[in-house]
């Protein structure tokens, strides 16, 4: 009895034991035969409206790896309309951390209670809430038109969203309402992300044709850059690109120019000039940036999308085109004392960004595209 009674306490003391190894080392016991996950990374393209940002975006969106968002601050804009840019800043990047944590009940407060996936702006220019679990007709794998995405995958419910977001490696976030990089700044430092900016910018004066053509649609907009609702005279366009080329320059100098440790290899700024002269190339910076592989099949999109017939007629709409001719558009059609009002107020900007200033209506139309970014030709 007396020796069954010792192999008791011995039992018991090694039981001891073992209970206190594992709650007080776990790291010995749970860590050691598991592969820790790997953290998603985070990607923001930073641009303005009509910019080529929505074609940037779907660079990213048709990726199996990514999860992406087209312009998800619309909400915000919308729902505080009557604030200036500034003011809403906050708001702007509480949503935008929000979602790329995948916590989308950051949109409770700009949305109904009963929405579906449908209710969120540009829903279908996701391919990731076009296919599963969002959507369970398409493959991940999957080139998605939105025009099938729509009519086959809107009847989702909302939830959806937040549970495909939490299976990707990637999430991708394409913005246009910020307007100061230093804004970004608790983002770049908060530990739970690891945020890559991509920041795009394009010639004034085809951003002035193109807003020109979409002024209906970026009515609402405007006036909050503008910040004077009601201003609807002739200088209305001029003061907007002048709000625009100011922020997109000083968001260039901060990243480039004055880079804080936290920036470093975090900040990658391209022209949309130089991706349309080079989609593949340009594609493969950015992917590479990103840490995303370029397949096959994306390089075979890439190109058949930017060496399309079409001429971009429809904003936001991303369809096969001749994308190079679309971005030099302006140099035929936009009249040449419109582009020395853009010129006058975006000069520093341009001067900035290497976009050359043309001194005439003939130079307009003549000057080869090589010269015309002679500055800056990366």
């Amino acid at each position: 009895a007396m020796k069954f009674r010792r192999v008791q306490v011995v039992l018991i003391l090694g039981v001891f034991s073992l209970f206190l190894i594992h709650f007080h080392f776990p790291h010995c016991s749970d860590n050691a035969p598991m592969e820790k996950k790997p953290s998603p990374v985070h990607i923001l393209i930073l641009s303005s409206w009509r910019s080529g940002s929505s074609f940037t975006g779907q660079i990213f969106s048709q990726h199996p790896s990514v999860f992406y968002l087209m312009e998800p601050a619309w909400h915000v804009w919308v729902k505080m309309y009557k604030n200036s840019a500034s003011v809403l800043h906050m708001a702007v990047r509480d949503l935008v951390r929000s979602v790329f944590l995948c916590d989308m009940s950051v949109f409770d407060a700009y949305m109904s209670s009963q929405r579906k996936k449908s209710d969120l702006f540009k829903w279908q220019t996701s391919r990731a809430l076009c296919s599963p679990p969002a959507c369970d007709t398409f493959s991940r794998s999957d080139i998605i038109p939105e025009g099938h995405c729509k009519i086959i995958c809107s009847k989702y419910p909302f939830s959806k969203v937040e549970e495909a977001c939490k299976t990707y490696s990637h999430v991708v976030i394409k913005e246009v309402r910020f307007f100061d990089l230093k804004v970004l700044y608790p983002l770049l430092t908060d530990p739970s992300l690891n945020l890559k900016i991509i920041h795009l910018v394009r010639d004034p004066r085809a951003v002035f044709r193109s807003r020109e053509n979409a002024k209906g649609v970026l009515a609402h907009d405007t006036n909050i850059v503008v910040g004077a609702w009601g201003l609807k005279d002739e200088t209305e366009p001029y003061k907007a690109m002048e709000v625009i080329c100011k922020s997109q320059a000083e968001m260039y100098k901060t990243g480039m120019q004055a880079t804080p440790s936290f920036l470093k290899d975090r900040y990658l700024l391209l022209r949309y000039e130089d991706i349309v002269r080079d989609p593949l190339a340009r594609a493969a910076q950015m992917y590479m940036f990103a840490e995303l592989h370029f397949t096959p099949e994306l390089q075979k999109w890439v190109h058949n999308i930017t060496h399309g017939k079409g001429q971009g007629a429809q904003a936001f709409e991303i369809g096969s085109r001749d994308a190079l001719g679309v971005s030099q558009a302006w140099r035929q059609t936009l009249p040449f004392d419109k582009i020395e009002k853009v010129q006058n107020v975006c000069k520093d900007a341009m001067d900035l960004l290497g976009y050359r200033l043309v001194k005439s209506e003939e130079e307009q139309k003549n000057m080869s595209l090589d010269l015309l970014f002679a500055q800056n030709s990366s």
